[in-house]
């Protein structure tokens, strides 16, 4: 997975977390989500008591889990610093770690219904990452 693909699955996964905490009407987004939930157990799979990526996870589009303050994906972890309620949309900036670098990364999230989240573009109107959550295993 590239690093720009990471930090946009990353970056929606931290708008889902900004989300579910700021609004007292917010739905629990903890979870884990991909772009195709019929791949969901092509993405993740359990590690004893916790929810992990599998090898070929990529392959099927990635995604990120949301536990708690935390959203993790295969190569990185985020924090939400910053969140700003708008109706349906949250935009929010969070401090993500990988392996190599630590960065400030700017997402804005869209929710769709309860089960489901876009990842907005600001500048690029038509231009939407989708994401679904997996059923709890």
């Amino acid at each position: 997975m590239s690093s720009h693909h990471f930090l946009m699955v990353l970056g929606a996964t931290l708008v889902s977390l900004l989300l579910m905490s700021g609004r007292t009407d917010a739905l629990d987004l903890n979870g884990a989500w991909v772009s195709d939930a019929d791949n969901c157990a092509k993405v993740f799979e359990r590690k004893g008591a916790q929810l992990g990526f599998t090898d070929m996870s990529d392959v099927y589009g990635g995604g990120f889990i949301i536990d708690g303050d935390q959203i993790i994906g295969k190569f990185a972890r985020c924090r939400i610093k910053t969140r700003k309620d708008s109706g349906a949309n949250v935009n929010l900036i969070a401090s993500c770690a990988t392996d190599m670098m630590l960065s400030s990364v700017q997402f804005s999230l869209k929710e769709l219904d309860a089960n489901s989240l876009a990842r907005l573009f600001p500048g690029m109107e038509d231009m939407e990452i989708r994401y679904q959550r997996c059923p709890a295993r």
